[in-house]
């Protein structure tokens, strides 16, 4: 560690809760921000793609939200290289100023019935922009996380998610409550802009604490180089693959409980409140479990808990939506959301730092992004598209399962080479600049 590091005094170390906080209110806001569009996919259809098929206008919304994640690669080798260069603080900041304006740009454009084809334009923009800044965002958090301390990486990164589960069910109260107390007309003229309101307040309160967050002190250890990608790709193509393939079911299973809401009205004819409900119960749950999966993982190692937990996504994920297609209710609804996302605080507490294990420090900001993003991308962004599609194309309510499935057998294959290849291994401290 350099001199200064050395000679910081003890009290003004950051507590592990201030940079818990810090890293998870950027992550709060990308999900907030993303939650809210898919349980409100419908209404945003109608508000900004109305068209005389309602199923083309969901498909138009929740295909505007599916681009979006095309950008996130390009967010994770620019942000991603910028945190590895200038720091993760720096690649906090950055990535979070940017999703407030994505935010804020969803929350006040008009509708189609008032400005015409700049609406749905508008929110394009928007979206690629969110895409953009969530791209790095999520390497640098994660990075930043897992380097604050040796000991405990599993549980300091798992909050991650529990940050997800606990803005997810934020952004389900948010739906549960409109739904409940305003008309369908006052949901569709304002009411579904009240949730991307308040998310434009957390924004500011994250880029005030962050800008005042110290490095971590495995980065102060390094000398900073240049990592464009292709640096990255050729020296640790392998680890790139390996951190896709582990985060495919993390990712699919994301965005599957995310288009509960949407399923619950279009599929099973239930009120919008049902789905509102059943992701609460589920958003309270993965907030929970989350972090004792981080735990335990510092205990009993990663690897074992991982794949125990893709193996459940695969056995289980079937019978789960015959359950809700079988006897559509509150009850199943429910059951589906919060088994959905107890397996998935399971994978996704320990997931964060495993991907971070398998990079070196001076590399970790991109090649945790670059994967990720390339996976969420892939496997994340376009899951509520493909189920939508897979059901119009197949006339089968059955068949957004097959895609879990599969999703959850590439993580599986990936989990059985990360355990043969024996991560974390042991990289030098020090690295020249090239």
């Amino acid at each position: 560690m350099t001199a200064d590091a050395l000679a910081l005094p003890a009290h003004a170390r950051p507590t592990l809760t201030r940079v818990i906080v810090a890293a998870s209110l950027g992550n709060a806001l990308e999900w907030f921000d993303f939650l809210v569009y898919g349980y409100f996919a419908v209404t945003i259809s109608k508000v900004f793609f109305p068209s005389g098929n309602e199923t083309a206008s969901l498909l138009a919304a929740l295909g505007t939200f599916s681009v979006s994640f095309l950008v996130r690669p390009i967010g994770a080798i620019l942000i991603g290289a910028y945190t590895d260069r200038a720091g993760r603080k720096a690649g906090l900041t950055l990535s979070i100023l940017l999703m407030v304006i994505g935010t804020t740009m969803t929350a006040l454009t008009p509708g189609y019935a008032t400005i015409g084809l700049a609406a749905p334009i508008l929110i394009f923009v928007a979206r690629m922009l969110q895409g953009f800044s969530v791209g790095g965002e999520f390497g640098s958090a994660v990075t930043f996380l897992a380097e604050q301390t040796a000991s405990r990486k599993g549980f300091v990164a798992s909050w991650q998610w529990a940050s997800t589960g606990i803005t997810g069910a934020l952004a389900s109260s948010f739906g549960l409550v409109l739904t409940s107390t305003l008309s369908p007309e006052q949901v569709t003229e304002w009411g579904w802009r009240v949730p991307f309101l308040f998310g434009i307040l957390i924004g500011p309160v994250g880029l005030y604490i962050r800008r005042r967050l110290d490095e971590t002190p495995e980065y102060v250890e390094i000398q900073p180089t240049r990592t464009p990608a292709r640096d990255v790709l050729r020296d640790h193509p392998t680890e790139v693959l390996l951190a896709m393939g582990a985060s495919a079911i993390s990712n699919s299973s994301a965005y599957i409980i995310l288009y509960i809401p949407t399923y619950a009205m279009t599929e099973l004819h239930l009120p919008q409140a049902t789905g509102f409900t059943a992701t609460l119960v589920g958003a309270v749950i993965l907030g929970i479990a989350s972090p004792f999966a981080g735990h335990f993982s510092d205990k009993f190692g990663r690897s074992g808990i991982l794949t125990g937990t893709a193996w459940l996504f695969f056995l289980t994920i079937y019978p789960v939506f015959y359950l809700m297609v079988a006897s559509p209710s509150l009850a199943t609804a429910i059951f589906a959301a919060g088994w959905l996302s107890l397996v998935k605080a399971g994978y996704s507490g320990v997931l964060p730092s495993q991907l971070a294990e398998l990079f070196p420090t001076s590399v970790r900001g991109i090649g945790v992004s670059l994967s990720f993003a390339v996976a969420v991308t892939i496997f994340g962004g376009f899951t509520p598209f493909v189920a939508t599609w897979l059901i119009a194309m197949t006339g089968n309510s059955l068949s957004p399962s097959f895609y879990m499935m599969l999703t959850a057998g590439l993580s599986i294959i990936a989990l059985v080479f990360v355990r043969r290849r024996g991560y974390p291994r042991l990289y030098p401290a020090l690295v020249s600049p090239r």
